[in-house]
């Protein structure tokens, strides 16, 4: 890797909603940066910006000491890191792959441990924040993996996020990332149903947001989707299908352990609904529509 004197040489593969300014906040903070993505028109404002790209995840990994992936899924994750062509077949021992996908604790585990038989390092330290704090450099990142890496990463960390929290071995940044899109769902439901009960009844929604934002009721949800929701924006900060992709994992994930998540499962079915009404493209606040046609009537403006 780079003498310590000098910033490290950062990858970073998969500049969709998420990774795009995350990676120009890399650029930022004066990381020397290489790019990948599998849609190469969605690299030109990072590339505009400064990075370097590339036409394989390979390639990324032969120019960089740490290499970042954030891509869709669990099999996205195998295929950019362990495929032909992959981050495994360009990355020289010592160096350190740091996925920030949410996949399964699992799947983290087994990549972690195909890693480390080339001597290659690598952290599970998937975000929460949404695009705002993507774009804010605020998001939340919750790290899997070595003490020692945790430390040699913070820099890039740092970059990215406000909050960076080692919390344990490999897969246990994707725990606690399943952990938080349970709360998040949870936290949804509740501003959907809430807000569609006052919609019923009638009452300033504004006011209403107003009045219990700021109370033991707050939430992330309500502060940011909340507005939203009345406003009838369902452009995505986070997408349906990709909340429901989550919940899936935590749902697989309770079933092993034999924790009944009942309040999660009646949120994956809603938003199934949402699914198939063709929204899936949609905002996670979309949810809001299903409650809606339930309730007939209607939140938005």
């Amino acid at each position: 890797m780079s003498n310590a004197a000098a910033k490290p040489k950062v990858g970073f593969i998969g500049l969709g909603i998420m990774g795009q300014p995350m990676a120009l906040n890399l650029l930022k903070a004066g990381f020397e940066l290489t790019v990948y993505n599998r849609t190469a028109e969605k690299a030109r404002p990072v590339v505009e910006a400064g990075a370097v790209q590339v036409s394989s995840p390979k390639e990324v990994a032969q120019n960089s000491d740490i290499i970042i992936t954030i891509v869709t899924g669990p099999d996205d994750v195998k295929e950019v890191i362990l495929g032909p062509n992959g981050v495994a077949e360009g990355a020289r021992p010592g160096s350190i792959v740091v996925d920030m996908s949410t996949i399964s604790p699992k799947v983290a585990r087994e990549v972690h441990a195909a890693l480390a038989e080339k001597g290659i390092g690598m952290l599970d330290a998937p975000v929460s924040g949404g695009d705002t704090g993507a774009k804010a450099g605020t998001l939340s990142i919750m790290v899997g993996g070595d003490a020692e890496l945790v430390e040699k990463c913070r820099g890039v960390f740092e970059a990215m996020g406000k909050k960076i929290t080692h919390v344990g071995g490999p897969g246990m940044g994707q725990l606690t990332k399943l952990v938080n899109q349970v709360l998040v769902a949870l936290n949804l439901m509740a501003t959907c149903e809430a807000l569609t009960f006052a919609a019923k009844a009638g009452a300033d929604l504004e006011k209403v947001l107003e009045a219990v934002s700021g109370g033991a009721a707050g939430s992330w949800q309500l502060s940011n989707l909340g507005p939203k929701m009345v406003e009838g924006d369902y452009r995505p900060g986070f997408m349906v299908k990709l909340l429901q992709k989550d919940l899936k994992l935590a749902l697989e994930e309770s079933d092993f352990l034999h924790v009944p998540l009942l309040g999660t499962s009646l949120v994956h079915q809603l938003l199934r609904k949402a699914e198939d009404a063709g929204w899936g493209d949609e905002g996670t606040q979309a949810l809001v529509k299903v409650l809606e046609e339930l309730a007939s009537t209607r939140v938005a403006k």
